[in-house]
């Protein structure tokens, strides 16, 4: 060549999972090669053909699961083409030829060959006017090639035509997860890449895929009719004076991974870009009268000709431009933004569908899900809430999530400038601007404040499913219950303290000094018990203004133990030892926790034997319970779900409610059903 071919050969770039490129390089020159005959002798394409022969190691390699398949070897590429006559024998062995430019050809594509394969054989036969019949010509093409070595064409064929052989199929690119195994794949591979020759008014010839050991084939029409929703279309545009076409196409939908924007040069595919998220109601799903469909448009023009890398794997052109060329240099981000629209118009009805099928999805999920978001969705663009109707109620959660907060840092960035009026603004104007300001800032706390109501709905939910009987027959463990109300083995200085649910009991135990859950008496600071006794919850709570009590400055306190047992929890015994007796149970830990009475700063507590105390028992009323209830002279509540009392002895002083589980739930219901009206949310 009359370039140093081993030196050019380093300066090639061919990445691995681009493995195929070599061999579509061979078929479009076949392509181009019939075409040059077509347009010599005046026949049509339909005269013509290319195969691709598939041949394959003899050992085989397994892919996926336990498929095992013979890697590839190599292929063999043959037409009915022009052959290699001398311009293009001449073009053949000059590096960067222009002998193709015209179609966007950069000289180079052999060079491809040779990174990925080992050896290249070459037969191709032409004819010769001044002879008035065809020669061949035999050569091999490697590392080592010299053009002057090769032998001159003999007298040989009747038929024109070339044969190239690719060899010795290079481990890491044969091997490389995007490299296609199966003949199916490498067939379905190569249409995308020549698309848009069978989609262009000339034509394309008749190409198969053929396997060379079994004899299997697929003929890329065929498969073409399997791909092809319905019939192309065409769009000429204009970005920044210079012309494009797209060419839209529906590809059913179970032969394409997704919807895609390809950009072209010279007829081969060279960048595809998903277009998920770019065009409101593109969705993963989408069809119309004749089912469903994926989207392809493919971007052609001479500009994208004269801007592909030489190898045909990117082109020379930003994504984007800021700044002093931005008014004249085309990026990607111009074409995108030209073909959208002409996108959108052409897939019509079917967006239309999606766009109001996703917002009966959102409508439907903040209804009665979410109510949460419901005040910010007008704060939200349109566009960028135009869902997929298939959307899991996770994903749908994250989405509105992520613009939720979105909405909440451009309040803090709006509240920062609204204290500096701009310049040359008017008061009316200004007005305005605060007027927006509020409104977001009110629908945020709304949106707050739904949220909180939401999360007791699904905490009562769950403790209503928690307190069912299991299919074995037996209940849920108290800890399960315990841990929905508070976590366990922590107290109220614990981060994890922020999951307390303490409402489902009594709401006012939010309001506390110090509070612990299953934390033993000796670790608590409000008490000098020594003991390793551990009440399931033990509160302190201290009144800093107390009303309508005598004039005194000290503080005031009560003290409150809340005792859980299983569901239907059998077998206590009253008054006879406390590990039967809930009630006996709580009133102890009560007692001990007025032992040595602290604030949680370490302060005593005056009379603290005498500050009121409260007995919670959470327990299903089982014959046993309500036996209990009896003994300790407990009146049953006006709903029957639970008994009430107060236990006068100077040992307890203490104001005692059991509470069955269903009057938990109910109580948490009834507390709650207001704001569960409010939302729109079932109370029931």
């Amino acid at each position: 060549m009359d370039s140093e071919l081993q030196g050019r050969l380093r300066n090639t770039q061919l990445p691995y999972h681009s493995a195929m490129i070599p061999l579509y390089e061979a078929v479009v020159n076949s392509i181009q090669s019939v075409e040059e005959s077509c347009s010599l002798h005046k026949t049509s394409f339909r005269n013509h053909s290319i195969e691709v022969s598939v041949h394959r190691a003899k050992q085989q390699q397994l892919i996926s699961g336990s498929t095992f398949i013979q890697p590839i070897d190599g292929f063999e590429v043959s037409d009915t083409g022009i052959g290699f006559t001398d311009d293009n024998w001449n073009s053949f062995n000059r590096l960067d030829s222009l002998h193709k430019i015209k179609k966007g050809c950069r000289g180079i594509g052999r060079l491809m060959w040779l990174k990925a394969f080992s050896k290249v054989e070459i037969q191709s036969t032409f004819w010769v006017a001044e002879r008035k019949h065809c020669v061949t010509r035999n050569f091999n093409f490697d590392v080592a090639y010299n053009k002057d070595k090769v032998d001159a064409p003999i007298d040989v064929g009747d038929a024109t035509g070339t044969i190239v052989k690719l060899y010795g199929f290079d481990a890491k690119y044969a091997s490389h997860p995007k490299t296609p195994k199966s003949l199916e794949g490498i067939a379905t591979g190569l249409l995308e890449h020549i698309l848009w020759y069978y989609i262009r008014d000339e034509g394309v010839p008749q190409i198969t895929l053929v396997e060379a050991e079994s004899g299997e084939t697929i003929g890329l029409g065929e498969l073409l009719e399997q791909h092809m929703h319905k019939s192309a279309e065409t769009q000429k545009f204009t970005v920044k004076d210079n012309e494009f076409w797209v060419t839209h196409c529906k590809i059913r939908a179970s032969k394409n991974k997704g919807h895609t924007l390809g950009y072209c040069a010279a007829g081969r595919l060279v960048k595809e870009e998903h277009l998920k998220g770019k065009l409101p109601g593109l969705n993963a799903s989408i069809s119309d009268a004749d089912g469903e469909f994926s989207y392809a448009a493919y971007i052609t023009g001479e500009f994208l000709n004269e801007r592909v890398f030489e190898m045909r794997v990117g082109f020379n052109i930003d994504e984007e431009i800021e700044g002093l060329f931005a008014e004249t240099e085309i990026t990607f981000k111009d074409i995108r933004e030209a073909v959208l629209p002409l996108a959108k118009a052409f897939l019509g009805d079917a967006l239309n569908e999606n766009l109001a099928a996703g917002a009966d999805r959102l409508e439907d999920y903040v209804a009665k899900v979410a109510p949460g978001y419901r005040p910010i969705l007008a704060h939200i663009p349109a566009d960028e809430l135009a869902i997929d109707p298939a959307i899991s109620d996770k994903d749908l959660d994250l989405l509105l999530h992520k613009h939720t907060y979105q909405v909440e840092q451009k309040l803090k960035s709006d509240g920062h400038n609204l204290m500096d009026p701009k310049a040359g603004e008017s008061e009316d104007d200004y007005t305005k601007r605060l007027d927006q300001y509020l409104e977001m800032a009110d629908d945020l706390k709304s949106s707050d404040l739904a949220k909180y109501v939401m999360h007791r709905k699904v905490v009562i939910d769950l403790l209503e499913k928690a307190i069912e009987r299991n299919a074995d027959g037996s209940y849920a463990r108290e800890d399960v219950i315990h841990e929905l109300i508070v976590p366990m083995q922590i107290t109220s200085d614990d981060a994890k303290f922020k999951r307390q649910s303490l409402w489902l009991v009594d709401e006012r135990l939010a309001f506390h000094n110090f509070l612990a859950s299953d934390v033993p008496l000796k670790n608590q600071p409000i008490t000098s018990n020594n003991t390793t006794k551990e009440p399931d919850i033990s509160c302190l709570q201290i009144y800093e203004n107390p009303l309508l009590v005598a004039d005194t400055d000290r503080q005031h306190a009560s003290l409150t133990v809340v005792e859980l047992k299983r569901p239907m929890l059998k077998g206590s015994k009253p008054v006879e030892d406390e590990k039967k007796d809930p009630i006996l149970q709580a009133l102890n830990y009560l007692r001990r926790l007025r032992e040595g009475a602290t604030a949680k700063n370490g302060r005593p507590i005056p009379n603290a034997d005498k500050i009121p105390g409260y007995v919670y028992v959470l327990a299903d009323l089982t014959p046993h319970m309500i036996n209990c209830c009896d003994i300790h002279q407990l009146t049953k509540t006006a709903d029957g779900m639970g008994y009430f009392g107060y236990q006068s002895n100077e040992k307890y002083r203490a104001y005692i409610q059991v509470v069955s589980f269903d009057g938990l739930v109910a109580g948490a219901k009834e507390r709650n059903h207001a704001f569960f009206q409010h939302l729109g949310l079932p109370a029931h």
